[in-house]
């Protein structure tokens, strides 16, 4: 029959085990959380590049129906000038055509600084467009497998809290009563190796009278200074 500190052993693992699966309530939907996120943000960029680029090949459009107009309106003027009498209008078309040659020259700069970005978001969209498709197709894979962790914690939960009940029944009382305090004041390991002949936990040294007992392995020993219960394992211990 496996002595108490055997059971112990497997009864820390089944908790550490239980512990993990409570920890992965909270983890895993901030997972989810995360990789749907990523997939919206992917979209997101495709959509906002893909906006933009629409409106920037309307602005082209407009930009060259503008500097259309402004040349034949320059053309119009430019033939005025052949019919001009005085130096008051020749002055005064001088001023008109100066002015529509500028607005020309701004449109045609704006024109060109707008093809140049169209050119830019062509590129930017490619990469979007792919970034999302990965993060569509990868994400909703590892978000299927996320899942279906969430939905087995339960059943593992009942298995593990099973096993437990199977192991508990056969240590002693106060052995057990022990471990429970011990796990749950101190969180986590209750029963640690002997490390150089000093608790596992703590460091605290072990007398060599103790360390002597505790080899034995007939009964439990605790740390005299953390509490926790101690066992010793010939390979790892010395």
């Amino acid at each position: 029959m496996p002595s108490d500190l055997e059971l112990l052993l497997k009864l820390q693992v089944i908790d550490y085990d239980l512990g993990e699966l409570e920890r992965s309530k909270d983890y895993l939907p901030d997972m989810m959380d995360n990789l749907r996120s990523e997939i919206e943000e992917a979209k997101t960029k495709l959509e906002t590049a893909t906006v933009e680029y629409d409106e920037k090949r309307l602005a082209v459009k407009h930009l060259e129906l503008e500097i259309a107009s402004k040349e034949a309106e320059l053309q119009k003027y430019q033939q005025q000038m052949m019919s001009i009498k005085t130096n008051k209008e020749y002055d005064a078309l001088v001023a008109q055509i100066d002015a529509i040659k500028e607005a020309i020259s701004n449109q045609e700069t704006e024109l060109l600084q707008t093809e140049e970005r169209l050119s830019e978001l062509e590129k930017e969209i490619a990469g979007y467009r792919d970034k999302s498709k990965q993060a569509d197709d990868t994400n909703t894979k590892q978000l299927a497998i996320l899942q279906e962790k969430i939905d087995s914690i339960g059943d593992k939960v009942a298995e593990k809290e099973n096993e437990r009940t199977q192991i508990s029944t056969q240590i002693s009382h106060a052995t057990r009563s022990i471990y429970e305090r011990v796990r749950k004041g101190k969180g986590g390991t209750a029963v640690v190796m002997v490390k150089k002949r000093a608790c596992g936990s703590c460091y605290k040294s072990l007398t060599p009278r103790r360390v002597q007992e505790i080899k034995k392995g007939d009964r439990i020993h605790t740390c005299e200074n953390c509490g926790r219960l101690l066992f010793w394992d010939e390979k790892e211990s010395n």
